[in-house]
């Protein structure tokens, strides 16, 4: 097995050194994210069990938005407190998603600066080298990375609705994976970035557990942005499609993960190739407020003040960098047994949310609360579109998907 992985870590190093003197000139093309997630601390019942951070190996499945010829895989370390040291890593197409096995003609070794392990500082994210596998769009890719100790502080992302794969040993470019255990979770992978045309673009789906993909099917692919990234394929122009949705998220204050007007430099704006953001947070604001027995008037007045007043911080960070914001309306959530809301926040809501139909502060509007509310009881989900009061059913998702303005993700917003 031994000479099979130094064979394998050396065709990685010479396709990545091809790629790298046989690339066309970076006036063609650029880098451009096809997969992403927002990355957080782990609640401890959510963490990597410890042991699967000694002599083991995490392999984990993304689904991408971007066919390509090149790619890289970004590594972050972005929440940990001391430096993290990924012994090996690896990257195949998948077999299918939930299934652990690559193809092995696939199997390509991941370096960093050409050495097969990489310490990444604390606080920071680190690229791979450039590796060629050619994949189509929609393509199941695996990552895997082997680690000899656990970080002091993980980094990772929960919501994943995706299962990833622990196995003992050095297994980055094995592409038989069997006896090894599931983890419902995703660690360490902030996005897989592909090279491709410098007219094609990324749209980051922004939001709380609705965007993350509450209710959908594990290792089904259902999400709203992954029934967004189908639309566009079918519409025949490519495009990147990450989601940085995070469960529990709000706008203003921490929550499962860090609050939204903190994280979305580093989720938006820094990530490659990014035109467009469609932004849907405020039902974790406004529901929280109510929960916690601070709706009095003027703090309501307030928190709908603070919310608008995020959305133009937002907006305006991105339009310095050229990125144009769809603004989502929050959607119903009067049925939710969570939040329990009063008319009063029902009131903020709807103030809320023609705020964002009306300000002109959005280079387009996503009506969200439109596409699902009940015609007869417009504080709550339709019937077919509702899960459980506050998330949308796999139908409902799909209905916003639908109601993305396709033709506002062909326009460009210069940098001002």
């Amino acid at each position: 097995m031994q000479k099979t992985h130094m064979a394998a870590l050396a065709a990685g190093l010479l396709l990545a050194a091809s790629a790298a003197t046989a690339a066309d000139s970076p006036k063609k093309w650029h880098w451009v994210a096809s997969w992403g997630a927002a990355q957080m601390t782990p609640e401890p019942q959510n963490e990597l069990p410890q042991e699967h951070w000694r002599d083991a190996t995490l392999r984990q499945i993304v689904h991408v938005a971007l066919g390509g010829e090149k790619l890289r895989v970004r590594i972050s370390n972005v929440f940990g407190t001391t430096p993290l040291t990924v012994e090996a890593a690896g990257i195949g197409l998948a077999k299918a998603p939930g299934n652990p096995d690559i193809d092995p003609q696939s199997a390509r070794a991941l370096t960093f600066g050409g050495r097969a392990s990489v310490m990444i500082p604390a606080g920071a994210e680190y690229y791979s080298d450039v590796v060629a596998l050619p994949h189509k769009a929609g393509a199941d890719i695996a990552v895997s990375l082997y680690f000899n100790g656990a970080p002091s502080k993980q980094t990772g992302h929960p919501g994943s609705r995706a299962t990833s794969f622990v196995a003992k040993g050095q297994r980055t470019l094995d592409a038989a994976w069997s006896g090894a255990e599931k983890i419902p979770r995703w660690y360490l992978l902030a996005d897989v970035e592909v090279q491709a045309p410098r007219d094609v673009g990324a749209v980051v789906a922004v939001g709380d557990s609705i965007t993350d993909g509450y209710g959908t099917t594990t290792d089904g692919n259902d999400r709203w942005p992954d029934v967004l990234a189908g639309r566009i394929a079918q519409g025949g122009k490519p495009m990147g499609v990450v989601n940085v949705g995070i469960g529990g998220g709000r706008m203003l204050r921490d929550g499962l993960g860090p609050n939204l007007a903190s994280r979305f430099d580093r989720d938006v704006i820094a990530r490659a190739g990014v035109t467009h953001a469609v932004v849907m947070i405020g039902v974790n604001d406004l529901g929280g407020q109510h929960r916690n027995g601070e709706d009095i008037p003027a703090a309501r007045a307030k928190l709908v003040e603070d919310l608008q007043q995020a959305h133009r911080q937002l907006v305006e960070r991105a339009h310095a960098h050229g990125i144009c914001v769809i603004g989502g309306t929050v959607t119903p959530y009067a049925g939710s047994d969570y939040y329990r809301p009063a008319a009063t926040n029902e009131a903020d809501r709807q103030q809320l949310n023609e705020w964002i139909r009306k300000s002109g502060v959005f280079d387009a509007v996503a009506d969200f609360d439109a596409a699902l509310r009940d015609p007869q009881q417009p504080d709550k989900l339709r019937k077919e579109y509702d899960n459980d009061g506050l998330h949308p059913s796999i139908a409902g998702l799909r209905a916003m998907a639908e109601a993305v303005p396709l033709k506002a993700l062909g326009n460009r917003c210069g940098a001002k």
